[in-house]
């Protein structure tokens, strides 16, 4: 007998039929001889909603008060899903987090897990019951609700495949699995088999959406064996796992399309250590995150500062820089928030050289200028014109012949 960790999204939950059939599949998995823990998101819009509610009430509501109310949707979610289940005859319990006793930090709207008690779920699941509990969310010592951020749920089912040593933790989302790219873009994409944590990591930090990165690092520290399927397809999905189940290293797994960017440019600041602190500083005041940075080879006392951060936080960065730049006596602030970083990320670039000058070559014969490039052990990173950026990726996922098992 396998324990499994099923967790089901907001899309997969989103009204009565889709609750039933997520129903029928955790059935499935229990009668082929698995004890079945399942954690649900809130049904989707649910959340957004419950967030406008609060607005219209307050304008900025207090995050005490704002978990109290978010946390009702995933109550709503796993109260439905035990009445499918017990409608298809299958004994199940539900169990918010705060009765299973899912600890957590007191950071409101983003709390992080600090342990989660299994008592009452083993206690459950010995009694013969599949096991709901809700995502997003746990309770702080104080007794306080919390929740975890967006995507949350994800956090939740790894943190308690992690907890009680689960044989394989299941995320159940609208795609068949991890992909080599964005099917919408490029036809050709291919469903990866494995992936290993590194990858999924720096794929989900690059703009891949499928995963939350936070549940990531949490399968990743504690090796619990991932797996990403689609509620709405039947298929063997993704294995995310350590490096050494992985027999053969591809020379890369995937290429991402990151639109969320913008590029802000100092120039003529004086070349004397220190400017990059007093650039950035006010910046990470601002608790505004920078991505990609560039400083160029000094000249004749002066130099140019370069970065990237989040493209909602364009305007007040370039607000910012304007401001410090006088200080620093500056020659001028420029910005473009028409970028996009096309990323190629892979283990295999361990073992193989050459891969960055295949990637340059490959977007020079499409004429597509490459303004910024940034590397780590196993991804390239590069910023392009945005009009580019859609042709850059399949461009690469050509080079690579990722479409090729």
């Amino acid at each position: 007998m396998s324990l499994i960790v099923q967790k089901f999204g907001g899309t997969s939950v989103a009204d009565p039929e889709r609750i039933a059939a997520v129903a029928r599949r955790v059935k499935g998995c229990q009668q082929s001889g698995d004890q079945v823990i399942v954690v649900v998101s809130a049904m989707a819009g649910e959340t957004d909603r419950l967030l406008r509610l609060a607005s219209e009430v307050l304008k900025n509501p207090t995050g005490r008060e704002l978990d109290v109310l978010l946390a009702t949707g995933e109550q709503v979610t796993i109260a439905l899903l035990v009445l499918a289940l017990q409608g298809l005859e299958v004994t199940a319990r539900s169990f918010t987090g705060a009765q299973v006793q899912i600890r957590t930090d007191t950071a409101y709207n983003k709390a992080r897990i600090v342990n989660i008690e299994s008592e009452k779920i083993c206690s459950a699941l010995n009694e013969g019951n599949v096991v709901v509990v809700a995502g997003f969310q746990g309770v702080s010592e104080a007794g306080d609700i919390t929740t975890l951020g967006r995507g949350g749920s994800d956090t939740t089912a790894v943190a308690i495949a992690a907890a009680l040593e689960a044989d394989e933790c299941q995320i159940y989302t609208d795609v068949e699995g991890v992909y080599t790219t964005d099917p919408r873009l490029v036809a050709e994409a291919r469903r990866l088999d494995r992936i290993t944590y590194e990858e999924m990591l720096e794929m989900a930090s690059l703009g891949a959406k499928v995963l939350q990165i936070r549940s990531v690092e949490f399968a990743s520290k504690y090796r619990v064996a991932l797996r990403v399927l689609s509620s709405f397809e039947e298929g063997p999905g993704t294995l995310i796992t350590s490096e050494e189940n992985i027999m053969e290293e591809a020379l890369l797994s995937g290429v991402t399309l990151n639109r969320d960017e913008a590029k802000l440019t100092m120039l003529g600041v004086p070349d004397r250590p220190g400017v990059a602190s007093t650039i950035l500083g006010p910046v990470a005041e601002a608790n505004i995150e920078v991505d990609m940075i560039l400083q160029n080879m000094g000249a004749d006392g002066m130099t140019d500062f370069t970065f990237t951060v989040h493209r909602s936080d364009f305007d007040a960065t370039m607000s910012i820089l304007e401001h410090i730049s006088d200080e620093l006596g500056a020659r001028a602030v420029e910005g473009d928030n028409k970028i996009a970083k096309i990323s190629v990320v892979g283990v295999g670039m361990r073992s193989h050289a050459g891969i960055a000058s295949r990637v340059f070559a490959a977007l020079a014969r499409e004429a597509i200028n490459i303004q910024m490039i940034s590397t780590s052990e196993i991804k390239i990173s590069i910023v392009v014109d945005e009009k580019y950026s859609e042709l850059g990726v399949r461009t690469l996922h050509s080079e690579f012949k990722l479409e090729q098992a």
